[in-house]
């Protein structure tokens, strides 16, 4: 696992950790005004989120993932409901992406804009993402290219869009709501017909969505060969010479499935 702070000096909001037979990623979300809502920050929630994940993987092995995230969601909400504006739209959020090995499956979670990419022994892969958010970013991005970055007009519009969080028709992300966890994206398939699994965040997902510096499966090579700080340093090069301002990268890279 490799996770890196976009840049020197601030904190990393995304976190990764694993377990003998889970390992899960959380890729934190904040907007200018998080600070004033939340006393503890978006980085303080996406390492609860994974710590109480994490906890409940390990103790729990017959729950299915989504109610697994769902209390997970409540526990931490919970632990800053009587200090924080835990329900105003600029609260801190999360993606989360889970893989569980359990009675011979590889189960996923995949909630809000991180990945699960699973290396098939015939050499295929398959990529887990949720592409709500992004369809509903692309209608407001237009106006927020036009905004001057930090003013009023910048600052309501990623209001109105966070607006969107966890309602019909809009898309779904760790907040305050538990039951934001069953509108994640689920699925399983045989250990014996994988070889490893990726969960990347947004920001290391890069390499392939932004950047398009290879396709998933030379991602995955480049991760076998390499490791996760080398699709890491790919993107910051890149983010470099296409004058992109850095995102938190987050990669957990889970191999030998069929010895867990």
């Amino acid at each position: 696992m490799t996770s890196a702070a976009a840049r020197t000096g601030h904190a990393n909001e995304d976190f990764t950790g694993a377990v003998s037979t889970a390992a899960v990623l959380i890729d934190g979300a904040g907007i200018p005004g998080t600070a004033s809502i939340c006393r503890h920050g978006v980085a303080w929630y996406a390492a609860r989120l994974g710590g109480r994940l994490l906890d409940l993987l390990s103790r729990v092995r017959d729950r299915a993932l989504p109610a697994l995230l769902a209390e997970a969601i409540e526990q931490v909400t919970d632990d800053h409901r009587d200090t924080c504006d835990v329900a105003d739209p600029v609260s801190p959020s999360a993606a989360v992406a889970i893989l569980r090995l359990s009675g011979g499956l590889a189960q996923h979670l995949v909630l809000g804009d991180a990945f699960v990419v699973l290396d098939r022994a015939d050499g295929t892969s398959l990529v887990v993402s949720d592409p709500r958010e992004v369809i509903i970013s692309r209608s407001y991005q237009p106006a927020l290219e036009a905004a001057a970055k930090g003013s009023d007009e910048y600052h309501r519009l990623l209001r109105a869009l966070r607006a969107n969080r966890n309602r019909p028709g809009g898309f779904w992300v760790a907040k305050d709501d538990p039951q934001a966890a069953y509108e994640a994206i689920t699925g399983a398939c045989p250990i014996s017909d994988l070889t490893s699994a990726a969960l990347l965040s947004n920001g290391a997902a890069r390499i392939v969505g932004r950047f398009r510096l290879t396709d998933w499966p030379g991602a995955l090579a480049v991760l076998t060969a390499g490791g996760p700080a080398e699709i890491i340093r790919q993107v910051r090069l890149a983010e470099a010479h296409h004058v992109v301002t850095p995102d938190d990268a987050s990669i957990a890279h889970c191999t030998d499935l069929n010895e867990a």
